[in-house]
This record gives structure tokens, C-alpha cells and sequence, in this order.
């Protein structure tokens, strides 16, 4: 299976002057752990996961006052629509990462998440929508 077949196509999508609580908040209302943050002003795009805002939270940092651009998964792997989901997952495996932005012609398409991969792998149902 491909990862355009396995991949959520409704990506949280933040800016990097939102704060750590804003984004976490907005992580919460949609039940996902991560988010995209593309900034207008620069080149391609970065993600910040739940692990990220907690690693400020336990360094005691204002969540009130700490923007994402401060906190995204430094060295971020992107995944292809084309990529197989075992591709995606080997990519996951050797970045230690739980969700890959999927990009294709440098444009955002999608998120896979370890969840996604999975629930393709059990054949079960998508448990919500993300």
C-alpha cells in the first residue's frame, strides 16, 4: 500500500509565531499529535510534535510565550505520496520519529502517523478523523 492510501489529507497546518499552548491547544481540539508549521516568509516546512512541547514544558519554559519556529523536530525526514507504507515506517524507525509530513512537488499533502501505518497493517477502520 502506498502512503497516499494510509496518510490523513487533513493536516493541522500553524504558523511559526503561534505559541507552544495556541498550537497545543489547537493539537488537542483535532486529536492529533502534531502539526505542520509553514512559515510565509521561508522555504519548506517544519513540524512540531506533542514530544516537542513537552520537552519545553520539562526545561520550564513559558508555553505563553515560546513560538513553534523555536521548537520543531530538528532534522525532519518527508515522506512521498508514492512511498510504500513499509518505506514510511523504516523511515520512522530510523529517524525515531511517529509522523512524517508527506510532500509531494514541495507541497504539504498529507501526515502519516505510526497509527496510520498500523491500522493498515491490522486492517482496521480509521478510529477518527484527523
Amino acid at each position: 500500500m502506498r502512503v497516499r492510501e494510509a496518510m490523513s489529507g487533513d493536516v493541522l497546518i500553524v504558523g511559526p509565531e503561534h505559541t507552544l499552548r495556541q498550537a497545543a491547544e489547537m493539537m488537542a481540539q483535532r486529536g492529533v499529535g502534531s502539526a505542520v508549521v509553514v512559515d510565509p516568509d521561508s522555504e519548506g516546512v517544519g513540524i512540531m510534535t506533542e514530544r516537542d512541547v513537552l520537552k519545553a514544558v520539562g526545561a520550564g519554559l513559558d508555553v505563553d510565550v515560546e513560538r513553534t519556529a523555536a521548537h520543531l523536530t530538528p532534522e525532519v525526514v518527508y515522506a512521498g505520496p508514492d512511498w510504500t507504507v513499509h518505506e514510511a515506517a523504516e523511515a520512522m524507525s530510523r529517524g525515531g520519529f511517529r509522523h512524517l509530513v508527506v510532500l509531494d512537488d514541495d507541497e504539504v499533502v498529507g501526515m502519516i502517523s505510526v497509527r496510520d501505518i498500523v491500522r493498515v497493517w491490522v486492517g482496521a477502520p480509521a478510529v477518527a478523523s484527523i
